[in-house]
């Protein structure tokens, strides 16, 4: 079998006039969107129960509607025809409750629900169609919503009449303000200062090569467990989400506990690193820094943990080396990781042959993937949080972007992705699922997670948009290892990112041991007992009862600066 990791990518120039296509529509493919709607609306138009039940449910909206509105609108949610789901958040103000607005809103609703069931279970439609056409319309509808318009809400004209229009004009302002950054194609600074204001746990860069610099953190305890722990984050991101301030730094909290602590922290590619691929990040990233932390420390074993892209990455090296008989790896932590794409998300609503092909005639011409472009597809995974709403407080109330906070700064300083890992990855994971079903090949050939033995720690987190818990889950499926799972609330970030002492946190955790019977999603989430508090302290844990005894902190020979490095600082 030909190793797919060596395929060479056609040159810009066998495609100029697709290229140029491509660039035009901003990376998204035209024929992509014209087959799913074409294949839903033939269908549709030979489906003639499913047309006679979306007109009778139409009829039936119009018909509760107009009977709330006889009622005088009723605020009463028992009297209401509708009611939004329980993560929108568009309705809450009371306002949204007296007419004539709650009249547009459970017109809104309304539609809602039969545009939704217009765009799903349509006989003979395939699920991906059935679920990206129920996502467009979703998209398209929500940028209709009455709460986006001046004068169908509420709130807006409360706060114009109260400011006689200021917030009007500062909305302007702000209008005039992004439309400039826009077109400027100019991002969002952070605010936080990397090495001042975040990313200050004390330590040395004490390897640095191409794609990364290795730093190794100084020990905040006088003797420490004689394994050490190595971070892979992913390159979609810096790695300091998990060094932001010291309060709630997820390094500054392992070394409190007594370990020595490694973390990778990523070049930020450019055009010049187009041809860099999943290989070059798995060999001159965790690979070569097991090699230079056990030469250094002395160690023959270590304990890894990666997040998001960076654990898929960690788990390709786990099954290599487990293939090639390494035994290095002393367990396996999984933040928030993607091993199977079989249900990777909203995310694999934009992964076609056709998207993707248009894609990698994008990154042609420009060598990367910038980060705005990446931006944009996460955000409308959450329009209404990310997009909707933040048009409304700065455009219709004239409210300036709230200050910053360490998470959303980091936010803010994204990263880009080189071309071919960016089309490896797309392809072999979220298209072909190569890993999951042992057809990834590393030195010309296959790894198979089956192999892993190490025992696992994984985590999920309940609203996570990019990598799902269930779809994070998986992992008990595919590695013959004992599997400690921990589903925690929050999202793919702030459910990482969960200090001890944080207001409002809980945990889920449970163990499957390899020699038990597995269960599903469902069945793991009855059975895990419910915590409340952060999961660090329980992950702190299971790492203390197997990194080995106390010993001396480990030296830092070679140190090349002071952490936070170079590279994390590269715009």
């Amino acid at each position: 079998m030909k190793d797919f990791e060596t395929k060479e990518t056609a040159p810009p120039e066998h495609h100029p006039l697709r290229k140029t296509l491509s660039t035009l529509t901003g990376g998204v493919s035209p024929m992509a969107a014209t087959n799913m709607w074409t294949d839903w609306a033939l269908h549709l138009a030979t489906a003639p129960n499913k047309q006679l039940d979306l007109a009778r449910q139409a009829q039936q909206n119009w018909t509760n509607w107009l009977a709330f509105l006889a009622k005088g609108c009723p605020s009463d949610p028992d009297e209401q025809p509708a009611q939004p789901k329980p993560t929108d958040r568009r309705f809450k103000n009371p306002a949204w409750n007296t007419p004539p607005y709650s009249a547009w809103a459970q017109a809104f609703l309304l539609t809602e629900q039969w545009v939704d069931n217009a765009t799903s279970n349509i006989p003979g439609l395939t699920r991906e169609h059935d679920a990206a056409m129920t996502f467009l319309a979703r998209q398209m509808l929500d940028a209709a919503a009455p709460g986006n318009f001046l004068a169908t809400n509420p709130e807006a004209l409360k706060r114009t009449a109260e400011t006689g229009g200021q917030n009007l004009i500062e909305g302007a302002f702000h209008a005039f303000a992004d439309t400039q950054t826009a077109l400027k194609r100019t991002r969002t600074k952070p605010t936080k200062l990397v090495g001042q204001d975040v990313a200050v746990t004390p330590g040395k860069v004490v390897f640095r090569n191409h794609l990364m610099e290795l730093i190794q953190y100084a020990p905040a305890t006088d003797t420490v467990h004689r394994e050490p722990i190595l971070i892979v984050p992913a390159w979609i991101m810096k790695y300091y989400i998990l060094d932001l301030s010291p309060d709630n730094s997820m390094i500054r909290y392992l070394t409190e506990q007594g370990f020595t602590v490694f973390a990778i922290s990523w070049r930020n590619p450019g055009p010049e690193d187009a041809d860099v691929g999943m290989r070059d990040y798995l060999q001159q990233g965790p690979m070569t820094a097991l090699d230079h932390i056990c030469a250094t420390t002395g160690t023959d074993k270590v304990h890894a943990t990666g997040y998001c892209l960076g654990g898929t990455l960690l788990s390709i090296a786990a099954a290599q080396m487990a293939r090639d008989g390494d035994k290095r790896l002393a367990s396996l932590t999984l933040l928030a990781a993607q091993t199977d794409f079989t249900e990777a998300g909203e995310l694999m609503l934009f992964i076609n042959e056709s998207q993707i092909s248009v894609l990698e005639d994008v990154m042609a011409e420009q060598g990367c993937l910038e980060a705005g472009q990446m931006m944009s597809a996460f955000q409308m995974l959450r329009s209404n949080d990310l997009i909707w709403s933040r048009m409304i407080r700065r455009y219709l109330m004239g409210q300036p972007d709230a200050e910053m906070n360490d998470l959303m700064s980091w936010n803010a300083d994204s990263t880009r992705m080189p071309a071919r890992m960016h089309s490896e990855y797309l392809r072999q994971m979220f298209l072909n699922n190569d890993l999951a079903t042992g057809r990834y090949h590393v030195g010309g050939r296959a790894v198979s997670l089956r192999d892993i033995r190490a025992p696992i720690f994984a985590v999920g987190t309940e609203t996570d948009h990019i990598a799902p818990w269930k779809s994070v889950f998986k992992i008990h499926d595919l590695a013959r290892s004992d599997v400690t799972f921990t589903l925690t609330n929050g999202g793919h970030n702030a459910g990482v990112v969960s200090k001890p002492g944080h207001n409002r946190r809980h945990h889920r955790i449970h163990t499957i041991r390899n020699d038990e019977n597995t269960l599903t999603p469902e069945d793991w989430f009855d059975t895990a007992p419910l915590y409340q508090g952060s999961w660090w302290p329980a992950w702190s844990a299971w790492l203390a009862d197997r990194a080995g005894d106390k010993t001396t902190p480990p030296k830092m020979p070679g140190a090349l600066e002071d952490a936070p490095g170079t590279y994390v600082k590269m715009e």
